[in-house]
C-alpha cells in the first residue's frame, strides 16, 4: 500500500471512530484526507472497500504486535498468551473495533459481512494455534472447540463485567480469569473425548491459506536438498547445513515463522560465493519472499 493510500485509510479510520461508519460520507473522507474524488475512486471502489482496507491494515498491525511479544519467549508459556490477549483487547478498544464490527453486522452488505466473518475466523485460528503451543499436540483434536468456546466466554465476560462495573472494570482480571477457566475445560474435554468440530474445518473456512501448503513444503524441501548437495565436508560449511535446516523448520513448523530470523539466516548463507550455491540460493530467496508476501496477504 502506498503512503498516500495508507494516509486515506488512516484518516477514514479516524472519521469512522469519531462519527461512525454509517454517518461518515465519502465526501467527508475526501475533505478530511485532502484528496480529490478521482484519487479516492482510484484507490477504492466504495466506502465498504475502504472499510475492508482499514480492517486489513489493523489486522496486520495486531498480528505484528502479537508476534513481537513471542520473540525470545517460550510459546507454551501461558503468561505470554495472557499478555498477547491483553495487548489485543487494548488495541481493539483503542481503535474502536467492536463498534465498527457492530455497525457492519447490522448492515445489509453480504460481501462486507463475509469479509468480517473471515477476520473472525482468522482470530479463532490464531487462538487455536496458540492453544496447540500451550496444551500440546496430543490435545490438538479438541483445541478448535476450546478456541471457539474460549472466544465466546472471553467476549461475554468482558461485556458483562464492564456492564456491572462501568469505569471500574478491569480487563486484565477478566482475561486472566477466563484463561484459567479454559485450562480446566481443555483437560475435561480431552478426558471425555467429545469433539464438536475437527480442526481440519479451518481448511474449508480458509481454503486459500491451506491449498498451497503441500506444494510449498515440497518445493522448499527440493531447494534445500539442492543447496545441501552443493556443500562439501568442510567444517566451515557445517554452519550452512544448520542454517538450511533452521529455515526449513521455521517456514514449515513455526507458529508464526519469524521473518527477521529467516532473513538473517539467508544473509549469512549469502557468504558462500560458489556459483552453483548462488544459483540455488536465489531460488530459496524467491520462494521465501513469495511465502511471506502471501502470508501477509492471507492474514489481512
Amino acid at each position: 500500500m502506498t503512503d498516500r493510500k495508507q494516509l486515506v485509510v488512516n484518516k477514514a479510520h479516524q472519521l469512522f471512530m469519531e462519527k461512525g461508519f454509517q454517518a461518515t460520507s465519502i465526501q467527508d473522507i475526501i475533505d478530511f484526507s485532502g484528496i480529490s474524488k478521482g484519487t479516492f475512486y482510484n484507490y477504492f471502489s466504495s466506502k465498504n472497500e475502504l472499510l475492508m482496507a482499514i480492517f486489513t491494515s489493523l489486522h496486520q498491525r495486531i498480528d505484528e504486535e502479537r508476534n513481537r511479544l513471542l520473540v525470545g519467549q517460550d510459546p507454551s508459556d501461558l503468561e505470554i498468551f495472557i499478555k498477547q490477549l491483553e495487548m489485543h483487547m487494548e488495541f481493539n478498544r483503542r481503535n474502536k473495533l467492536f463498534t465498527l464490527f457492530e455497525e457492519v453486522f447490522i448492515s445489509n452488505d453480504p460481501a462486507l459481512k463475509q469479509f468480517l466473518e473471515r477476520i473472525q475466523i482468522l482470530y479463532i485460528r490464531w487462538i487455536y494455534n496458540r492453544f496447540v503451543d500451550i496444551f500440546g499436540k496430543i490435545k490438538q483434536p479438541f483445541l478448535l472447540d476450546c478456541a471457539i468456546m474460549f472466544t465466546g466466554m472471553l467476549h461475554h465476560n468482558i461485556h458483562f463485567h464492564f456492564l456491572a462495573n462501568q469505569m471500574d472494570g478491569n480487563i486484565k482480571k477478566v482475561i486472566r480469569y477466563t484463561v484459567h477457566r479454559i485450562e480446566k475445560m481443555v483437560d475435561e474435554i480431552e478426558i471425555s473425548g467429545d469433539q464438536l468440530l475437527k480442526p481440519s474445518i479451518l481448511e474449508k473456512w480458509l481454503p486459500d491459506c491451506y491449498t498451497s501448503r503441500e506444494a510449498l513444503e515440497k518445493k522448499l524441501s527440493g531447494i534445500v536438498l539442492a543447496l545441501k548437495k552443493c556443500l562439501t565436508d568442510n567444517k566451515e560449511q557445517l554452519k550452512y547445513l544448520e542454517l538450511l535446516d533452521f529455515i526449513q523448520d521455521e517456514i514449515i513448523q513455526a507458529k508464526p515463522p519469524r521473518k527477521y530470523l529467516v532473513q538473517s539466516a539467508l544473509f549469512t548463507l549469502g557468504n558462500n560465493q560458489e556459483e552453483n550455491w548462488k544459483v540455488e540460493l536465489r531460488k530459496l530467496e524467491e520462494i521465501i519472499g513469495e511465502f511471506f508476501s502471501k502470508k501477509e496477504n492471507d492474514e489481512s
